[in-house]
């Protein structure tokens, strides 16, 4: 009996509830959040090529709105949201390394997560070769770490694990691939307490986004599978050939990236404005060059190129270029979509040439040139199992991922989103420092 009354009283205690249930609304609101955030990017970007090709002379639109917008985006994050540039990710990670709120909270809160939706959104307004995935597992991190706060729970790094993977799960529809890409990507500090906070997170969000846009394959459904030895040499060259490009692609990223913070540390703001503008320059360029098809996510490309139609011969290269200008002039938003379509594009072409099929060879390409930018070769087969449906090719799409790391280790030591998220940290380290020297020069001797 006594044992029963104690039962009882714990299942009855609100304050054993109230924890997991600030933590399971705040994993059905990364769902919610993400596929909103999901319309509102498609509205925008459907919005801004409905602008650029209204009129006789409208595609030159992208020659004024897209510096002006890259300028003012970059604006805006570093002076009203500081640390919301760039795809969100690298934030996620740094966060999960510090230990104290107040330096997880520069980089991971409920405004930043407002700014990031709203720039990103500004970003592909403005034509922005950018994607909203990376964005939201940032948004997803900076919520269920709110969440900690607010249920006073103790797990703050596992919360931020397990929304960023909620983010990944909702944003994509791909719950497998939001799970493995915590376990491979973000945690590579990995506790296994944080299963079933991750698993969890995972399953509500994924439940509302599932209540909000039904079931639906990202990329839709295909089923070409490798069975000839011209398709098995496609696995090869797009394994070997997208690592290549995706390790070149992170490896000028990183080195850029550099460059342009010590050129513009004396004058930071003004300097990053001239950047920004540049690049968006340079983008809307590229993109009336190109009759548009590098503007925004590259989304309808890579999905023309999974149902069989080639893309142009050199589109992957000049996606690649809009993709990392974007990158480089330092606005929020992501590459995991524009990266997708480099690879679909880059695998299309080699099918071409080859002769083989154009639909394996976009998704192989996927898979290795993905690969190869985030050296996460899980995470790169599981995602593009899950947004295809394709089932036939999973042995030809895992060589692929694997080959495509492999390539891309020995040409660039150092992932992509870990290389970015050392920036953070150590800015993170400067800010605690100068409190302390600063705390100390105001205590009274």
């Amino acid at each position: 009996m006594k044992m029963l009354r104690r039962t009882r009283v714990v299942w009855g205690n609100w304050q054993v509830w109230k924890p997991r249930a600030i933590f399971w609304t705040g994993a059905l609101a990364v769902g919610v959040i993400s596929v909103a955030f999901a319309k509102m990017a498609d509205w925008a970007q459907h919005l801004f090529f409905s602008v650029t090709s209204s009129g006789t002379w409208a595609f030159l639109l992208p020659l004024l709105i897209t510096p002006i917008g890259f300028a003012l985006c970059a604006w805006l994050s570093i002076k009203v949201f500081p640390n919301s540039g760039g795809s969100g990710i690298p934030q996620a990670i740094a966060a999960r390394h510090f230990h104290e709120d107040e330096d997880r909270s520069r980089l991971l809160s409920l405004k930043l997560a407002f700014g990031k939706i709203i720039l990103t959104i500004a970003g592909l307004l403005s034509g922005a070769s950018i994607g909203r995935e990376g964005p939201t597992v940032q948004v997803g991190a900076s919520i269920m770490l709110q969440a900690a706060r607010l249920g006073g729970m103790a797990q703050a790094r596992g919360l931020i694990l397990a929304g960023s993977a909620a983010g990944i799960a909702a944003a994509f529809n791909t719950p497998l691939a939001g799970i493995v890409f915590a376990i491979e990507e973000m945690g590579r500090t990995y506790e296994a307490r944080s299963n079933g906070l991750v698993l969890t997170a995972v399953i509500l969000s994924g439940l509302a986004s599932l209540g909000l846009v039904g079931t639906y394959t990202y990329f839709g459904t295909s089923s070409v599978s490798a069975q000839t030895a011209a398709d098995w040499g496609l696995v090869l060259v797009c394994g070997i050939g997208g690592g290549l490009f995706g390790a070149v692609f992170s490896a000028f990223a990183l080195k850029a990236s550099q460059r342009i913070r010590r050129w513009s540390h004396s004058v930071p703001l003004k300097r990053m404005l001239i950047v920004a503008a540049l690049c968006g320059l340079a983008s809307a360029v590229i993109g009336v060059a190109t009759g548009g098809a590098t503007f925004g996510t590259g989304y309808e490309q890579a999905r023309s190129a999974i149902e069989g139609h080639a893309a142009p011969s050199f589109f992957f290269l000049e996606k690649l270029a809009a993709t990392f200008l974007s990158m480089m002039s330092g606005i929020p938003g992501g590459i995991f979509a524009p990266s997708l379509s480099v690879g679909a594009g880059f695998g299309s072409t080699v099918a071409s040439v080859l002769g083989t099929s154009i639909g394996l060879g976009a998704i192989l390409g996927m898979a290795g040139y993905f690969a190869g930018v985030v050296q996460a070769p899980m995470t790169a087969f599981v995602i593009i199992l899950e947004m295809t449906g394709n089932h036939e090719a999973l042995i030809p799409i895992m060589a692929a991922s694997m080959l495509g790391y492999l390539t891309s280790r020995m040409v660039s030591a150092e992932p992509l989103y870990h290389g970015l998220s050392r920036v953070f940290i150590a800015q993170g380290i400067r800010a605690k420092r100068a409190n302390r020297s600063g705390e100390e020069r105001h205590t009274p001797s």
